[in-house]
C-alpha cells in the first residue's frame, strides 16, 4: 500500500506536522532528558562555583589559580573532555553532567567573583561596625549585593549547557541531541529541525525564567533603576 501524496514524512520535508503527531512520546522523552541533564549540571556547577568564588575573594593569592584553572577547563574541546572523563564515569549520563559542570565553572566563578568584588568597601565596613561576622557578612550583605552579576553568569551558563547537552549524543545521553544526531545520520529533515527548534526554545525559556527570578529576588535593583 503506497503512502498518500500529501504525506510530508514520505517527502522528507523540514516542516512536518505528521512528525510531531507520530513522534510525540519520543520528543517528550528527549526533552525531559535534556532538561534533567541541563538542570543537574547547572545546579552542581553553582554549588561548586560559589565556594570557589568566595575563596578567590577572601584570599587574593587564590584568585589567580582558581580563575586560570576554570578557564583552562573551558578551553578543552568537548569531545576531548568526554574522552578524559570516560574512564571515571563510563558511557553514562553522569559523564555528560560532569563535563557540563566543568564547562559551567568558568562563567559562574567569574561572575560571582565579579559581583563580590563590586560590593562597596564602605558597606562591608558598616556591617562589621554593626557586629557582623564573616559568615553573616557574606550571607546577608555580600551575596545579596552580588546577585545581579551572579544571576547574569547563571543565565549564560544555563543557555550554554542547553546547547552543550546535545554533544552528549556521542555517548547516547544527549537529550534532543540524540534526535539531531540520528536525524543527521539518516537525513531525516523534520527530526533535525524539530529537535533543534526545541533546543532553542528551551534555552530562551530558561533565560527568561532566570531573568524573572532575578527580578523577583533583587527588589533593591528595581528600586535603583526606578
Amino acid at each position: 500500500m503506497t503512502a498518500p501524496p500529501d504525506d510530508c514524512l514520505v517527502r522528507n520535508e523540514w516542516i512536518c506536522g505528521a512528525y510531531l503527531s507520530t513522534r510525540r512520546e519520543v520528543l517528550l522523552d528527549a526533552t525531559v532528558q535534556h532538561l534533567r541533564l541541563t538542570g543537574l549540571a547547572v545546579l552542581i556547577g553553582l554549588v561548586i562555583a560559589l565556594p570557589l568564588a568566595v575563596l578567590a575573594r577572601r584570599w587574593t593569592l587564590a584568585a589567580g589559580p582558581v580563575l586560570a584553572g576554570t578557564t583552562i577547563l573551558y578551553t578543552i574541546p568537548s569531545l576531548a573532555m568526554f574522552s578524559l572523563l570516560l574512564p571515571l564515569y563510563g558511557l553514562s549520563a553522569t559523564l555528560v553532567v560532569a563535563g557540563l559542570v566543568l564547562y559551567s565553572l568558568t562563567v559562574l566563578v567569574r561572575n560571582i567573583l565579579a559581583g563580590l568584588r563590586a560590593v562597596p568597601q564602605e558597606t562591608r565596613q558598616a556591617a562589621r561596625g554593626l557586629g557582623y561576622g564573616p559568615i553573616r557578612l557574606l550571607l546577608t550583605v555580600e551575596l545579596p549585593l552580588a546577585l545581579p552579576a551572579a544571576m547574569a553568569g547563571l543565565r549564560i551558563a544555563t543557555v550554554s549547557a542547553v546547547s552543550l547537552v546535545t554533544v552528549g549524543a556521542i555517548v547516547g545521553f544527549g537529550g534532543l541531541g540524540n534526535l539531531i544526531y540520528a536525524g543527521m545520520n539518516t537525513y531525516f529533515k523534520a527530526q533535525v529541525l524539530t529537535a533543534s527548534v526545541l533546543c532553542v526554545l528551551i534555552a530562551v525559556a530558561a533565560d527568561l525564567l532566570l531573568l524573572g527570578v532575578q527580578w523577583l529576588i533583587t527588589p533593591w535593583a528595581r528600586a535603583a533603576r526606578a
